[in-house]
C-alpha cells in the first residue's frame, strides 16, 4: 500500500495506472485508506449499441412500447407474482 504525501504524487501514480496495472491502493495521512481502480475509458452507451444492432434497437423499442401501453410490468410486479410453488 502507498503513502502519499501530495496531490502531485498521486496524480503521478495515477497517470501510470493502465489495464495491467489498474488498481492502486493508497492512505493518506488523516484521511484513511482508499482504493483506486481504472475503468475502461469508452463505455459504450445502451443508444450507440442499439444503433450498431438493428435488432437490439427493435427489442428496446417493442419494450418500452409494451411498457406504455401497460402490457409489461416492473420488476417488483413480477417478483410479487412469483410463488414458491413457481420454482419447484
Amino acid at each position: 500500500m502507498g503513502k502519499i504525501q501530495s496531490s502531485e504524487e498521486l496524480m503521478n501514480y495515477i497517470s501510470k495506472m493502465n489495464s495491467d496495472n489498474s488498481v492502486f491502493q493508497f492512505s493518506i495521512p488523516g484521511k484513511g485508506k482508499f482504493t483506486l481502480v481504472l475503468q475502461e475509458e469508452d463505455e459504450k452507451s445502451i443508444q450507440f449499441e442499439a444503433e450498431e444492432n438493428p435488432e437490439l434497437k427493435r427489442m428496446l423499442k417493442e419494450s418500452q412500447e409494451q411498457y406504455e401501453n401497460k402490457r409489461a410490468m416492473t420488476t417488483s410486479e413480477f417478483l410479487n407474482s412469483l410463488s414458491k410453488k413457481d420454482f419447484m
